[in-house]
């Protein structure tokens, strides 16, 4: 668990990390260089959930070795889907980290939502509706192991 209390924004108790995979963890199907050994640091602090609809065909083979439940979504209606597994964990207790249009609701929707812009980009409407933005997942995992700077970027 990760608490920080954030003045004007309240305190904030996180149990769970869900993320998306493709242009999230990974680009091309490939895991990021380092996403590996900082999911396996969180996965200590936090259950991690990872929501794909493995465009790809290899998450479970990207994720060997990763301390995670991966979670393969339907083709239709996906978005609805990562909402529903995060109704399932708990949106109040959850940061969710995402790019796409079909993470639109998880990020809105937790606790603490966080899109990033990495090579596959982001989709506009997620920019709006996420806590921070990132151009590195890299980044975006280091944050959570430093509440401080989530302080200092939230604070009003």
């Amino acid at each position: 668990m990760i608490k920080i209390d954030i003045p004007g924004y309240g305190n904030v108790e996180l149990h769970n990390l869900m993320l998306d995979l493709n242009g999230t963890l990974a680009i091309d199907g490939e895991l990021i260089e380092g996403v590996r050994e900082r999911l396996n640091a969180l996965s200590e602090l936090l259950d991690i959930y990872v929501v794909t609809a493995d465009t790809f065909g290899s998450a479970k083979a990207s994720l060997k070795g990763v301390k995670c439940e991966l979670l393969i979504l339907e083709e239709n209606n996906q978005q609805k889907q990562k909402w529903q597994y995060l109704k399932e964990v708990g949106a109040s207790k959850t940061v969710a980290i995402g790019n796409g249009m079909n993470d639109l609701m998880m990020i809105e929707r937790a606790e603490l939502g966080l899109a990033l812009i990495q090579q596959e980009g982001c989709a506009a409407e997620a920019i709006l509706k996420a806590n921070l933005i990132f151009t590195s997942i890299i980044d975006a995992l280091d944050i959570l192991t430093n509440p401080l700077r989530l302080t200092a970027s939230l604070r009003m």
